[in-house]
């Protein structure tokens, strides 16, 4: 149905809870704020870090650009790697590929971080663009990620696109550029939040959105 696929990287394609919440708690500590639980961090994954830090904390625009830094800093020490691929997504990626789709990722990480984790999983051959977020902080919004991945493909109609991830920032998105989008329920988003975001379908796991996006 859909010649070319966005997926968002982060609860999408790996499981980053351990870097991600570890670097938001070091961030956290370097500005005095002691928090024990990373469970209670795990809503940074998938939002940009800058809304993170402003919504959850209550950090001004000074500490705010103070925490992402420090956050930057243990992330590429060793948070990167702290993170786990789901079962059968490179089988899904290479399926996808041998059908000739188009495939991107659109996500609020840094493009030099998500491309250093694409490589890292041996996945990022399958993948025509990467579109993240920029240094300066630009670019961090998932609509204008999203816009961005599709001017890739000039000319090409919304309706060849589909945006896959696992929090309402993916699909609100992906209705922002009038296209579809796949909600999928084993990420961090709750189905909660993915039906109030209007995604296009649901899935609950990696097989689901195998079939899905294999007809």
């Amino acid at each position: 149905m859909y010649s070319t696929i966005l997926f968002d990287l982060d609860g999408t394609l790996t499981d980053p809870k351990e870097g991600i919440t570890k670097s938001a708690q070091y961030a956290l500590s370097r500005l005095g704020i002691d928090e024990p639980d990373l469970e209670e961090l795990t809503s940074f994954i998938g939002p940009p870090l800058h809304v993170s830090f402003e919504q959850f904390y209550g950090l001004g625009p000074s500490e705010v650009e103070r925490a992402v830094m420090y956050y930057r800093q243990n992330y590429k020490e060793s948070g990167i790697y702290e993170n786990v691929i789901y079962d059968g997504i490179p089988e899904l990626l290479k399926f996808l590929k041998d059908k000739s789709k188009q495939l991107v990722i659109a996500t609020s990480k840094l493009t030099v971080f998500a491309e250093q984790i694409l490589v890292h999983f041996e996945i990022d051959q399958y993948f025509d663009h990467v579109v993240g977020s920029n240094l300066d902080g630009s670019r961090s919004n998932k609509a204008e990620i999203v816009e961005h991945a599709i001017r890739k493909f000039n000319g090409s109609p919304k309706s060849d696109f589909i945006m896959v991830g696992d929090r309402k920032h993916d699909i609100v998105g992906a209705n922002a550029n009038g296209i579809d989008s796949i909600g999928v329920k084993y990420g961090y988003g709750s189905q909660e939040e993915l039906v109030q975001a209007n995604a296009t379908h649901l899935v609950d796991t990696v097989d689901e959105l195998f079939n899905l996006l294999s007809p």
